[in-house]
This record gives structure tokens, C-alpha cells and sequence, in this order.
């Protein structure tokens, strides 16, 4: 369903990732694992069109990368940053209905219900302002927002950074939810402490590179084999 292959993307003037290449079918949930620095943020950018990038990123019969960055999102793309990017004063039901919105989305109040049938927390604070919520409570709220858009695919980035236990532990139960309605997840995160569990496939990135990918369970295999000299750069 989702295809990523020679993917290229600079900051300024510095190469970030260098050919990257991942594949994840419908319903599948797949983790980018990777340290701080690795590439994953930027990985995730460049799916949304946020930074320069070369390279194929297919999503079904669709070119991303041939679509406008604004545009993208009408194809069933929802990203959730890894600093949430919740408009402050706004309140979180505002929040979860602006790309709905955007996007002139029809039947987006069934889709808002929904999303709080499986999230019920956040029906609690949805009239409170964002600004007012605590960091966790953010998080599901940005992952709501996500949703809004993503009923194709989501891109995750750093979904568990920062959150206590318990609610790391709940947000574990709503991917698990998510991937029983068929929704296709790539969640970035440094470590597998929390989603080993929900993933299909993980890819291990490491200085802008994909070096092995895999089921989930198994040691994968390369999946762009590097020289020496590269490995080192």
C-alpha cells in the first residue's frame, strides 16, 4: 500500500537521508526504530512534503511526490509531529476538526465521533482550549487530529516520547485498535519499548540510512547495502 524507495532529503545544504526504502501493506503497522539524529524526523517531513526530497514515494497507484505538500492530506495522509503543532487557543475539538475543514471533507462530524468512540479522553476536555491540556493529553488530541485525515495511512513521529506509563500504556491499546480497523500506521521511534508488541515490520534507521528492515520478531535483512566508505559518512 505504501511504497518508499531512493529517498533523498537535504536540510539546507546538508544530505539528511540518503536513499531510503520501505514498503508496508494495507492494515500493516511498521516502526522507523532509530536514535536521536538518525533521520527520522526528516523521513517523516519528506512523506509530507515538508523538506526537499527525491526519490518514489507511492501510496497505492498515487505519486506523492508529484502531489503539492497541501494536497497531500486529501489522499488519506495524516501526520501527527513529533512536537504536536496544536493551535494553542483553540479548543480540542476545533483542533480535531481543522482538517476537516481544510480539506472540505464530507460527513467529517461522523468521522469526529468516531474518533472520540476511540479516544473517549479526549470527550472529556474537548471544549477546553489546547493551551490548557497537559503534554500526554496533547498527544492524543494530535493523534485525533491525525486521524481526522489519515483513513489510509498515518505517519506517527515519536507518538510515546515523553508520556508516563499509563498513558503510554493507553495509547498502545488505541494503535491496537487502529490496526483492527485497517488503518496503515508508520510510527517513528527511538526505541521498541513500547510498540514492539503492534508492529508487522520494522525498519532500523541510522544516519539517514534504512540498514535493515524485517518482520517483526526476526533480524531483518539489509535493505540497502552500503560500502564502507558510506557507512562512515
Amino acid at each position: 500500500m505504501l511504497r518508499v524507495s531512493d529517498v533523498d532529503a537535504r536540510i539546507g545544504p546538508v544530505q539528511v537521508l540518503y536513499g531510503v526504502g520501505l514498503a508496508i501493506d494495507e492494515g500493516e503497522m511498521g516502526g522507523l526504530i532509530g536514535r536521536n539524529g538518525a533521520g527520522k524526523t526528516t523521513f517523516m517531513r519528506a512523506m509530507m512534503g515538508l523538506v526537499p526530497a527525491t526519490g518514489t514515494i507511492e501510496l497505492g497507484h498515487i505519486d506523492l511526490m508529484a502531489v503539492h505538500p497541501h494536497r497531500r492530506p486529501h489522499f488519506g495522509v495524516g501526520y501527527m509531529p513529533e512536537d504536536r503543532r496544536l493551535v494553542p487557543e483553540l479548543t480540542v475539538e476545533e483542533n480535531l476538526m481543522l482538517p476537516a475543514w481544510s480539506m472540505a471533507v464530507e460527513g467529517a462530524e461522523r468521522r469526529l465521533e468516531w474518533i472520540l468512540g476511540l479516544m473517549p479522553e479526549i470527550e472529556r476536555f474537548r471544549q477546553s482550549r489546547a493551551i490548557q491540556l497537559s503534554g500526554g493529553q496533547q498527544k492524543m488530541v494530535a493523534l485525533g487530529r491525525a486521524l481526522m485525515a489519515g483513513t489510509r495511512l498515518l505517519l506517527l513521529d515519536e507518538p510515546f516520547e515523553g508520556l508516563a506509563p499509563a498513558l503510554a500504556r493507553r495509547l498502545a491499546e488505541v494503535l491496537s485498535n487502529l490496526k483492527q480497523e485497517g488503518v496503515s500506521v508508520l510510527l517513528a521511534e527511538s526505541n521498541e519499548t513500547h510498540v514492539a508488541d503492534l508492529l508487522d515490520r520494522i525498519f532500523h534507521i541510522e544516519r539517514g540510512r534504512v540498514l535493515a528492515h524485517g518482520a517483526a520478531g526476526s533480524a531483518g535483512g539489509p535493505a540497502h547495502p552500503t560500502s564502507p566508505a558510506q557507512q562512515g559518512s
